[in-house]
């Protein structure tokens, strides 16, 4: 595979509870592309993500949320999961930090209920988007065009629906975040 984000970084938000497969497979496709992935979460030193019905691994955390700055990112993923999501919305920081990428024009790529953190991030209105069916009615009530396919792309933001679209969602992320200019403050 060519590395076309050589030079690039890429904040992985996550909280506990987020679906692992949703971090680990896109985390290893910008991995393999040539990007620097960091794992950036509210938990100061590890995190524990979620195998569909149970728990999963704990992962350590690159820098803690609290020590986060979108500046020295080039893009932004946001893994699922029920539980990830649902915590990152209420978390202020978690908030700010994301709608800094979209402030910024930074590319953002987030799949199943990932998404539920953009809409608090007020980042949504009059997208076309996808994401895990039952965020439909909330995509739809922070006006979204909600389709369901297994990928979408609008204006700088990649969403899918679920684990069975992670091939064709990261190979949008990585044509999406390819094209991104490496962030300003880094350059």
């Amino acid at each position: 595979m060519a590395k076309e984000l050589n030079g690039k970084r890429v904040a992985i938000l996550v909280e506990n509870g987020f679906e692992q497969v949703e971090m680990t497979e896109p985390r290893k496709a910008l991995d393999n592309a040539g990007a620097k992935t960091e794992l950036i979460s509210p938990q100061q030193s590890e995190v524990r993500g979620w195998k569909h019905k149970e728990w999963g691994d704990n992962f350590r955390v690159d820098t803690p949320l609290d020590r986060a700055d979108a500046n020295n990112y080039d893009a932004l993923l946001l893994p699922g999961g029920v539980m990830n999501p649902d915590k990152l919305r209420m978390n202020p920081q978690a908030v700010r930090f994301v709608k800094m990428f979209f402030e910024q024009d930074k590319p953002v790529a987030a799949i199943c209920h990932g998404p539920w953190t953009l809409i608090d991030a007020d980042v949504v209105r009059g997208r076309t988007m996808t994401s895990w069916p039952s965020l439909k009615t909330d995509l739809r009530n922070a006006v979204v065009e909600w389709v369901d396919r297994q990928v979408v792309a609008d204006n700088g933001l990649v969403t899918s629906r679920k684990p069975d679209d992670i091939p064709a969602f990261n190979s949008k992320m990585i044509e999406l975040f390819a094209h991104a200019p490496v962030s300003q403050s880094r350059r």
